[in-house]
This record gives structure tokens, C-alpha cells and sequence, in this order.
């Protein structure tokens, strides 16, 4: 029996935010936001042109975290989502027609869901290990700003 997912929608709103504030930021060239009263400065975010470089990421971020299990990349012929199929470890990543999912953000979404195998697959232990990872491979900004968008959404 599958756990109901029920804050799915909630995390994929955050995230959206989250990464409209940093398309915001790269096409003003000032990577300074007033985020909710503070002012931030967030990092770069990482852009793939290819499957292969989604690949090398994934591995180099694997490394940096420690974690043996090794994830494979692969194109998904649909153009709509990304996504991580637990069974074969591996993340599914659009390709051709769009490039949003080749973006560093999208890429750590799928990898958090390989280091937290817990249910619901978008559950509090999920957001903890998502937060956790932006925080340890984009920077503490990163992690801050995704915690603070969770909490507005009433994301646990």
C-alpha cells in the first residue's frame, strides 16, 4: 500500500517560487534579493546542456555527500517533468523541446529523493534531506531560502 502524498503540491509551489525568485535575479544581474525583509545574496544556479553533464553533476555531488549508491541519469521523452525512479536509481530529466529541467535546482530535487527513500516520497524527511543538500552543495542561502518558502507554503 502506497502513502498518500498529500503535501506534494505544496512542496512543488515552494520550489516553483524558489526558482522563479532565482531566474529573477540571473535576468537582472544582481544576485541580491530582499527576500521577506532580508537581504540575501544566493548563488548561481547551475544550468546543463545535456544529459552527460546532468550525469557528471550527479556523480560529483554523490561524492561530496559521501553517498556510495550511484544514480544514472537518462533522457525522459516527455517534456513536463522530471522525476526518480527508485527501483532502477536512476532520474529522468526532459531533454529536448524545454530546458527547465536542466537546471541545478530540478537536479537536487531528484537527487534528495535518492539519498531519503521515505514515504510519502514529498514527506517532511524528504524536505529535510532536500533542504540539507541545497544548503551542503549551493550554500546555507540556498537552504535558508527553501525552508522559509516550505514554511510559507505550510510544507512540513
Amino acid at each position: 500500500m502506497t502513502v498518500r502524498d498529500s503535501q506534494r503540491s505544496k512542496v512543488y509551489a515552494a520550489e516553483e517560487f524558489v526558482r522563479t525568485l532565482f531566474d529573477r535575479a540571473g535576468e537582472h544581474g544582481n544576485r541580491v534579493v530582499d527576500f521577506f525583509g532580508t537581504h540575501l545574496t544566493l548563488p548561481p544556479e547551475g544550468r546543463f546542456g545535456s544529459v552527460e553533464s546532468v550525469q557528471r553533476y550527479v556523480d560529483d555531488v554523490l561524492a561530496h555527500v559521501g553517498e556510495k549508491r550511484p544514480l544514472t541519469v537518462r533522457a525522459r521523452r516527455g517534456v513536463t517533468a522530471a522525476h526518480y525512479e527508485p527501483d532502477d536509481e536512476t532520474i529522468a530529466v526532459p531533454d529536448r523541446h524545454t530546458t527547465w529541467a536542466l537546471r541545478e535546482l530540478v537536479v537536487l530535487h531528484e537527487i534528495a529523493h535518492h539519498l531519503c527513500r521515505s514515504e510519502p516520497a514529498h514527506g517532511p524527511e524528504f524536505v529535510a534531506a532536500f533542504c540539507e543538500l541545497a544548503d551542503a552543495v549551493m550554500g546555507p542561502e540556498v537552504g535558508h531560502v527553501l525552508r522559509v518558502v516550505y514554511a510559507k507554503e505550510g510544507v512540513r
